[in-house]
């Protein structure tokens, strides 16, 4: 009865997370039909440095030419967590309407502004619009430095004529370009007053392209011909070394236990009391409960829900609801998967702590739910600080703060506490092969090298070097502006780092019980998430090595948000490798004879 009510409410929470799911996917955000002179929506997204992509401002932080009302859009949530504020742009671009240098405002700039301009100059700003829905991007300025070995020297000019290219079929809008006038341009080198004229202009073409193809033009730059194929062999060339480590690691260890299988049970026909060796030799200590057994269940539920939640933006990958600049689609779908699975992790954690013979289960809840969400809010106030301090769009607005606090509150943690419920009832009791001693045995000397850090160190490398190449492409767009839509290959990538994390997990766990060590419980699990570290340790080279950020701002969001990213994949890495462990010990005990 205990496990109908089980399988119902799991049923239930997949029920819950696909109707979410369906929610989400949604076609082209613009499905407007325009008519001559019909005002096609154009909005002023924001601006920031090139490459700090989280250090971002409202378009209008700089002193742009305004309109005499500026009308805010209304965002979804994921907009908002992804740093969008848009708002009505200067320039009013009619459907199939040509415009010829039209002027959209003759100001004068104060030395004040002009300095504001000159520091974003000299920083690489862009601009991003939208216009029906489709990116628009340019540059404000341009920096002349040729044959200036001092930067007082350094020439600053700001672009004052932006020309929009809008290509049409039928009564619809497909692709626009912005290009600005490179001799159209104004000095701001020095500190003085300026007098300058904002123009833009605006020409329509006729296309052949589908409305419904207008968005595959910014996934064409991630899948080119020639950088495809070069995805691909790198790809591929390290997935069969990857596998070839693997296979050999495997056949040695298959060929190893068959040695021991047939070694032990020689001994038991030969002599019933010789002193037993190996592995076999701690089979009444090997299924002692580990230490901190509420925070082992918690990481464990935690990892779970984690891996639910992988699994399910993936499915949401391949079935194209991440297409290019679906604005915030990614930060909805984590934020309220990541809510409705947390039946999930108290599921798990609760059901695997009565296993464990725990009794404190609210404690073990209380820490389910902190383990994880603790240091992301954490982190997410200090992050938040930083960008209320500097005045960029990262900084969360109070609304949506309360949005995500009612979320947690009114779905996450009831959900939480049920799944814990229903793991509580459940009363499944540990499957062990074989009865464990009341007193543990002593664990011989072992050499440094079979430490937990050492094996820890071996355990993540492997996986690591699964995974490394996709990680440039991954960092590339979620900290640059490429764009990654070869979820394909990324998934092939993700099954393959499991299989290496389980495979290299169960090998060093056999080594770890072949020398006698039986406190495997926590060290399978640290050695199977190990692989976060090495990602965190790759954050670090991309950092100094292949990008160009900097600034306290930037350097704050990069590798506060990271920590939190390598956290949660060393939990969810971390519950694959303790997994395999358990299965790989239970079979290898199953097998044998002991009294």
């Amino acid at each position: 009865m205990a496990k109908g009510r089980i399988q119902m409410l799991r049923w239930n929470v997949a029920v819950l997370v696909l109707i979410s799911l369906v929610a989400l996917v949604r076609s082209d955000a613009s499905d407007h039909k325009y008519n001559a002179k019909d005002v096609v929506p154009l909005y002023a997204n924001k601006v920031g440095p090139f490459h700090n992509p989280s250090e971002t401002y409202r378009f209008f932080d700089l002193p742009f030419c305004s309109p005499a009302h500026v009308k805010e859009k209304k965002e979804a949530l994921g907009e908002v967590l992804n740093g969008d504020r848009l708002v009505s742009a200067p320039y009013v671009l009619e459907f199939l309407n040509d415009k010829d240098s039209e002027s959209v405002c003759k100001k004068k700039l104060s030395k004040e502004e002009v300095a504001q301009f000159r520091k974003a100059v000299a920083k690489d700003y862009y601009f991003q619009m939208y216009y029906d829905d489709l990116p628009v991007w340019g540059f404000l300025g341009k920096l002349e430095k040729e044959g200036k070995a001092d930067p007082s020297e350094y020439k600053y000019y700001l672009f004052k004529h932006l020309h929009f290219e809008v290509l049409y079929n039928k009564d619809r809008v497909i692709e626009i370009n912005a290009r600005t006038d490179p001799n159209a341009l104004v000095d701001i080198t020095e500190d003085k007053e300026v007098d300058v004229e904002f123009m833009y202009s605006v020409k329509w073409k006729e296309t052949n392209i589908p409305f419904e193809k207008r968005m595959e033009k910014y996934s064409q730059s991630s899948a080119l011909p020639h950088h495809l194929e070069i995805h691909w062999f790198s790809i591929i060339n390290s997935c069969v070394t990857v596998l070839l480590l693997t296979g050999f690691l495997a056949t040695i260890l298959m060929r190893v236990l068959k040695n021991d299988f047939v070694k032990y049970a020689h001994d038991e026909e030969a002599a019933e009391d010789q002193e037993e060796t190996g592995w076999k030799y701690i089979h009444g200590d090997v299924f002692r409960f580990p230490k901190y057994k509420s925070l082992f269940a918690a990481a464990l539920g935690t990892g779970t829900q984690l891996f639910t939640l992988t699994i399910f933006i993936f499915i949401l990958a391949l079935v194209g609801v991440f297409y290019p600049y679906n604005r915030g689609a990614l930060f909805t779908a984590l934020v309220v998967i990541y809510a409705l699975t947390s039946g999930i992790a108290g599921y798990t954690s609760a059901s695997f702590y009565g296993q464990l013979e725990g009794t404190n289960w609210v404690r073990n809840l209380l820490l389910t739910g902190a383990l994880f969400c603790g240091p992301l809010f954490l982190t997410f106030c200090f992050l938040n600080t930083v960008a209320i301090a500097y005045s960029a769009t990262a900084a969360l607005p109070f609304g949506t703060i309360v949005v995500i606090f009612l979320i947690w509150a009114l779905v996450t943690s009831p959900l939480l506490v049920l799944g814990g419920i229903a793991g509580k009832n459940g009363k499944a009791e540990f499957q062990a092969p074989v009865r464990t001693t009341k007193y543990p045995r002593e664990i011989p000397p072992l050499p440094w090298y079979r430490s937990t850090l050492p094996q820890m160190a071996m355990a993540g490398f492997l996986p690591f070097s699964a995974i490394y190449i996709e990680l440039y492409y991954i960092f590339a767009s979620v900290w640059g502006h490429r764009i990654y839509t070869i979820y394909s290959i990324l998934f092939i990538v993700f099954i393959i780092l499991l299989i290496v994390t389980a495979f290299i997990t169960v090998a060093l766990t056999y080594f770890q019980l072949a020398a006698e060590d039986h406190e495997w419980w926590w060290r399978s699990f640290l050695c199977g998430g190990s692989t976060g570290l090495f990602i965190y340790g790759y954050c670090l080279y991309y950092y100094y090595a292949r990008s160009d950020m900097s600034g306290f701002m930037q350097t704050s969001f990069f590798f506060g948000y990271m920590a939190c990213i390598c956290y949660g994949f060393f939990l969810m890495l971390g519950t694959v490798g303790f997994r395999a462990a358990l299965f790989f010990v239970r079979h290898i005990y199953r097998s044998i004879k002991c009294e």
